[in-house]
């Protein structure tokens, strides 16, 4: 699902750029690994330039673009049965309706989920993490996990639950499992190639910048878009 995202979060870093260029360096005290994380951030980012990107380039090349939606429909159908499960414990019953029906709609009609029958039903992102923090629980210290990139206590946590009771999770050929999941991943890094370039030409620290970004993605969430008002003081300070 979406917690299997690549190495790079730049589709979530863009909205916030004007702001966090200017506070992305500063220690934060959500950090208190940071030199473990960054050591693990330099490993996925040589693992990325060497292997996953040049996979991802050669994917984005030679995949028609009809391909690379059918393939986003899939697995953004296999993904709602994880958003459904996280509506109800988060007792949204309306939204779990929907996301439900979209679920249903799409692999019957839309032929396993590559296509989008359903697209007047809007998409919706929760996932494990976000309950936990929907129930009160805080993110923790951030995280850098192995090929994987940004997460925190809470997130990880949420992450191997989502893993364990999602469709692909649930896959008993292991071969079939893990070929799901290498495919996925490549088609969500290709997907940020063009996002990228941005932030290369930004002279800036990118650790500092991913990490600061993932904390107000993942608080954007939690609270559906409607976060508590930040204390910007405490960014002139």
């Amino acid at each position: 699902m979406n917690r299997l995202r690549p190495l790079l979060l730049i589709a979530i870093l863009l909205p916030a750029m004007p702001l966090l260029v200017g506070c992305a360096g500063a220690h934060n005290p959500g950090d208190p690994l940071e030199p473990l994380n960054r050591s693990v951030y330099r490993f996925n980012d040589t693992v990325d330039k060497a292997v996953l990107k040049p996979v991802a380039q050669g994917y984005d090349a030679v995949m028609p673009k009809l391909g690379k939606i059918a393939v986003s429909n899939f697995i953004s159908n296999l993904d709602d049965v994880l958003v459904t499960l996280n509506d109800l414990l988060q007792l949204k019953f309306a939204q779990a309706a929907s996301d439900g029906t979209r679920f249903l709609i799409n692999s019957t009609f839309g032929l396993g989920g590559f296509i989008n029958v359903a697209h007047r039903l809007e998409k919706h992102n929760e996932d494990f993490g976000q309950t936990l923090g929907y129930w009160g629980i805080g993110s923790g210290p951030y995280l850098v996990l192995p090929f994987l990139g940004p997460s925190s206590v809470r997130d990880a946590g949420g992450l191997y639950a989502d893993t364990l009771g999602s469709v692909p999770g649930r896959i008993e050929d292991i071969p079939t499992r893990n070929q799901y999941y290498l495919g996925s991943v490549i088609h969500r890094r290709a997907a940020l190639l063009d996002q990228e370039e941005i932030l290369d030409e930004a002279a800036i620290d990118r650790y500092a910048l991913m990490r600061d970004s993932y904390f107000m993605y993942r608080k954007n969430l939690v609270y559906d878009g409607n976060p508590p008002r930040a204390n910007y003081d405490e960014f002139d300070e």
